[in-house]
């Protein structure tokens, strides 16, 4: 059995930036088991796996150690392959996750992803949190995932985070932010306890930080940098209910898996 394989870079408009993801075109779903053999094999933080149902397309993401609900860089990588790889010409494409159906859209070389807010909510500072980070924030929250705030972009780019304190944190992954020098605000996103110590861009982590920032700065459109080595930048809008989460992607590679 062959699957085709495409890889891409999500979050920016060149090669070796932002956040690569494997995409994975199915005629039909094979086992799971096979599905996080092949995210394990690919070693990237998300490798994405869809199958068209009638109009639609159903739509899975994988870490190397795991399937998670929401995955927004691999959402990308997938509209951008249908949109450029495999001929989709709707204006709109309806992906059919665990997280509900999330409605992309496509303007010119813009890529926009329809997702659920989650608005964090204040919490105690856990010292695992302080220890594993090796600064004390300004505040703390909670959704998904821990929201640690600081003063300023200069921190966020210092921390150097020990992995295996952070492991022993009750959520997926860690979110560390700030107010930008040149953007609304900027982060940085660790999720060792599923295999990614550090995503280079995580969209899932900005359907909490656009309403969080959405209210400290009161307004509606945001632009963010996520500040991995390989950077990588997104166009946000607070919805309400919904965040509208935008960015560029680029094909790196392509090829088929043999099995």
């Amino acid at each position: 059995m062959k699957i085709p394989i495409y890889q891409v870079d999500a979050f920016t408009d060149k090669v070796f930036g932002g956040n690569p993801a494997a995409v994975c075109p199915l005629d039909n779903w094979v086992d799971d088991e096979i599905l996080q053999a092949i995210a394990a094999e690919n070693n990237l933080s998300e490798t994405a796996f869809f199958v068209k149902q009638g109009n639609d397309f159903e739509l899975k993401w994988f870490t190397p150690k795991t399937e998670v609900e929401l995955c927004g860089h691999a959402t990308l990588a997938s509209a951008h392959i249908l949109y450029n790889h495999l001929d989709y010409k709707d204006h709109q494409i309806n992906f059919i996750t665990k997280s509900g159906v999330l409605k992309v859209t496509k303007k010119n070389d813009i890529i926009s992803m329809n997702f659920p807010s989650t608005k964090p909510v204040p919490v105690e500072i856990p010292k695992e949190l302080t220890n594993g980070l090796g600064y004390e924030p300004s505040e703390v929250l909670k959704s998904r995932d821990y929201l640690a705030v600081f003063k300023d972009e200069e921190t966020i780019l210092s921390i150097k985070p020990d992995f295996e304190i952070l492991k022993k944190l009750d959520c997926l992954g860690i979110i560390v932010t700030a107010k930008g020098n040149n953007s609304d605000f900027v982060s940085r996103f660790f999720a060792p306890g599923v295999g990614i110590p550090e995503d280079p861009v995580t969209g899932s982590a900005h359907v909490t930080l656009v309403p969080y920032w959405s209210e400290k700065l009161n307004k509606k459109s945001l632009y963010a940098i996520q500040m991995s080595k390989r950077r990588g930048e997104l166009f946000c809008e607070d919805l309400g209910e919904r965040v509208l989460i935008s960015g560029k992607a680029v094909t790196y590679c392509e090829g088929s898996i043999v099995l």
